[in-house]
């Protein structure tokens, strides 16, 4: 991955990104200008904590947790983690990269001004129907889960239609 995008370092946001109202869900990050598949677009930050109080907080609804190794996790749902803010989409044009214990949002794709920065959170298949998905992709499967899921998913939903 190269360095990241001018302007975005450490979790700061300035010139690439800006938040705003989105179409998927409530406020999302989109590209100012221009953003070169390949390359670190913002750092994904917030209190590193252990797994055991990793599991507390997902317990209490906490969906911003990124697990670092084996024994610390990231709890990014804090004020100065603009990063929480981008979406999930099941087509997604960036992805969560980690990196010597550092969560980054690289950009999979270049990535258009104006359009709406994704990644697939990776949700595992427990309590998948809580998390339906709102992305509009065409190959969408209608909850947040991880790709490695798509077809479990899409298989369970064609045997309720029978």
């Amino acid at each position: 991955m190269e360095n990241q995008a001018d302007g975005v370092a450490e979790g700061r946001v300035s010139a690439p990104i800006e938040f705003r109202a989105s179409s998927i869900h409530g406020r999302g990050g989109f590209a100012r200008r221009f953003i070169p598949g390949g390359i670190r677009v913002i750092e994904y930050v917030g209190r590193r904590i252990s797994k055991e109080e990793s599991l507390q907080l997902c317990e209490a609804n906490n969906h911003y947790i990124f697990g670092v190794d084996d024994t610390t996790d990231l709890d990014g749902d804090v004020e100065w983690n603009s990063a929480r803010l981008l979406n999930h989409s099941c087509s997604p044009n960036c992805e969560a990269v980690l990196d010597q214990g550092r969560v980054w949002i690289c950009s999979l794709r270049d990535i258009a001004p104006g359009e709406e920065l994704t990644f697939n959170y990776g949700y595992d298949l427990i309590d998948f129907e809580d998390y339906p998905c709102h992305c509009g992709a065409p190959e969408c499967v209608g909850y947040m889960v991880a790709e490695e899921h798509f077809g479990q998913v899409r298989r369970q939903r064609e045997g309720r239609r029978l």
